[in-house]
């Protein structure tokens, strides 16, 4: 009888590991693997929508770009250069697009004045790495994008920072963790901790109501990519940004909530500004908004000294 017991016993177990193995694989691939959006439809999209004008970019002065991540990979970057000046911004796109998406705001940069500088981020476009990992390791791309730039620039010029969705959480991320060589920061619709928007993802996506799912995918996030969702927290970090930041979000957005960049910015210490649009979904704020946009940068820029 007692061996009966143990050996059923040990099946359950055994099922049951079974069980979360599968699980942890499953989970960890969508996050690690994420699906990206094909970079023709992108590019189809973003014409459509005049927002990327072919002839323009065909013709503007730009320097193509190859940066070494301390990941082990090379970040593919584009250096656009319509203006005689320094003054350059960093554009960072969201998850599952690329630098073409980015585009949109380096017209918008350059009628402010500012060259900029768009990249994919790894296992984006045409970088490499083969996961994505929501800021974790995107956070010392992103410093090695911004040393790269400086180095062209000079330490005197005006450098900024934009960021859109993942982009702008991993903009803060690495303001708040290395020394800081840029300027400003402008943070468009982040994250304010990547575990919370898993279960709000979780919970309004799928059947799961509970955070069991997560600290299973945890487990097996640090065996088979190095960190846990609980070390991309841009809320832990953000108070330790000393340059100025504008944050940005949609009242509309039902993916990344409002409430998350209202809280980066009650955190964050010393210059910042807050613009919350009424009308846009998920990353759509400047293309619902794109006058009150520009003219939220161009008051950030002006209430902080970065303006012509």
């Amino acid at each position: 009888m007692k061996r009966r017991v143990l050996y059923i016993t040990g099946v359950i177990s055994g099922i049951f590991t079974a069980i979360i193995t599968v699980l942890g694989f499953f989970v960890t691939n969508k996050l690690m693997f994420l699906k990206l959006k094909d970079a023709d439809l992108i590019m189809k999209r973003e014409i459509l929508a005049k927002r990327f004008d072919e002839h323009w970019y065909e013709t503007v002065r730009k320097e193509d770009m190859w940066i070494d991540s301390p990941n082990g990979y090379r970040l593919r970057a584009v250096f656009l250069k319509p203006l005689d000046t320094t003054k350059t911004v960093i554009i960072c796109h969201g998850v599952t697009e690329n630098k073409i998406n980015s585009m949109r705001y380096a017209r918008l940069f350059e009628r402010l004045g500012f060259n900029s500088v768009v990249y994919d981020h790894r296992r984006h476009g045409e970088s490499g790495g083969k996961t994505t990992s929501f800021g974790y390791y995107e956070k010392s791309d992103l410093q090695a994008i911004v040393q790269a730039v400086r180095k062209r620039i000079g330490k005197r010029a005006l450098l900024g920072i934009h960021g859109e969705s993942m982009g702008a959480a991993t903009s803060i991320l690495y303001a708040g963790t290395y020394e800081d060589e840029a300027n400003f920061l402008i943070a468009d619709c982040p994250f304010s901790d990547f575990s919370e928007q898993i279960l709000h993802i979780l919970r309004t996506e799928t059947p799961l109501r509970t955070s069991m799912m997560l600290r299973i995918a945890n487990v097996f996030l640090k065996m088979r990519d190095g960190y846990s969702t609980n070390l991309i927290s841009p809320r832990e970090v953000v108070k330790n940004i000393t340059i100025p930041v504008l944050f940005i979000h949609s009242m509309e957005d039902d993916f990344i909530l409002p409430y998350m960049t209202e809280e980066l910015y009650a955190a964050k210490e010393g210059d910042k500004m807050l613009k919350l649009f009424p009308k846009g979904a998920h990353a759509k704020s400047y293309n619902e908004n794109p006058v009150q946009y520009e003219q939220t940068i161009q008051a950030f820029l002006s209430r902080f000294g970065f303006a012509n």
